[in-house]
């Protein structure tokens, strides 16, 4: 067995073999499961997912939802900050949750650590779908299947990251992930949103058209305007003169370039609506495998017998 962890907390710890596993595992469930609209499987029958969304974030706990429902378990959303404002710790819900019977929890939360935190009080299977400003692994997970099924292979790839990376944690855990599986990673954005620890062979740049120049894959983020506690953005029309994608800047990358979004878009800021639907964009390819991924990771984890009823 080559995936054999309790939980799912990022990407940084994993090795280049479990994240081919789950990418592996993914690739079934899409076209086993998913290629037919009404096929489901009894893979996590009787089990129950709770989603625990102290951020707003709709299509992650769709994504995630749909993903037990085709896998037949039972699902529980919770998708407030109400109880955080209440004064109830993470800890105390979720030992609530758990003792009321979920095998899963799925988990979104505004502090870095969260996470692992709650593992420590939980018998149910955690779940990291994002915490704070540290990582959001699956929706890397979806991001590196996108690229895996088109290009067949991380090694050589040159991959530019382009926007908000201080504030995003998908990024983060693009980063660790790309990097593990042998891709070049080259980042840009406005020196402010660029964070000093980024890690180790990660070449930064300070345009777009620098970091773009060659590019297998060209990854724009979301401009994190609800982060930004230090006024560290530029104006948007400055954002968008300086670092928008758009098919003038696309040329500089390579004739097959892939183009990504983790969505959600702001059309015309961080990418132009031509290179959204033009033939180099797969973001569309990127909601399919969202719930591919979210499928393969509830599978590896109760395969693993970490479930508490397993």
């Amino acid at each position: 067995m080559i995936f054999n962890k309790r939980h799912f907390l990022d990407l940084k710890s994993l090795t280049c073999e479990e994240i081919y596993y789950i990418l592996n595992s993914a690739q079934k469930m899409k076209y086993t499961i998913l290629s037919n609209k009404f096929s489901t499987t009894p893979l996590l029958k009787g089990k129950t997912v709770a989603n625990l969304y102290f951020e707003e974030h709709s299509r992650s706990r769709l994504s995630f939802e749909l993903a037990a429902q085709n896998l037949s378990a039972k699902v529980i959303n919770i998708t407030t900050s109400k109880e955080l404002d209440k004064g109830e710790s993470l800890k105390d819900f979720g030992r609530s949750v758990d003792q009321i019977g979920a095998d899963f929890i799925v988990l979104r939360h505004p502090v870095s650590g969260s996470a692992h935190y709650l593992t420590k009080y939980v018998n149910a299977s955690v779940i990291n779908a994002g915490d704070g400003r540290n990582e959001n692994p699956s929706q890397s997970l979806v991001d590196l299947l996108s690229i895996y099924e088109i290009k067949n292979t991380f090694s050589g790839l040159k991959v530019a990251i382009i926007g908000d990376i201080m504030h995003n944690r998908v990024a983060r855990s693009n980063i660790w992930g790309l990097t593990k599986l042998g891709a070049n990673v080259a980042i840009a954005g406005p020196p402010t949103l660029i964070p000093t620890n980024i890690g180790q062979n990660v070449e930064v740049h300070n345009t777009i058209t620098e970091a773009i120049i060659d590019a297998d894959v060209i990854m724009t983020l979301k401009i994190q305007s609800e982060r930004q506690e230090d006024n560290l953005l530029p104006s948007i029309n400055e954002y968008m003169r300086l670092f928008k994608l758009d098919n003038d800047r696309l040329k500089y990358a390579k004739e097959d370039v892939i183009v990504m979004h983790p969505g959600p878009i702001n059309r015309g800021i961080e990418i132009s609506s031509e290179v959204i639907d033009g033939d180099n964009s797969i973001i569309n390819r990127q909601q399919i495998n969202g719930v591919a991924i979210r499928m393969a990771l509830f599978h590896v984890l109760c395969k693993c017998g970490v479930s508490k009823n397993v």
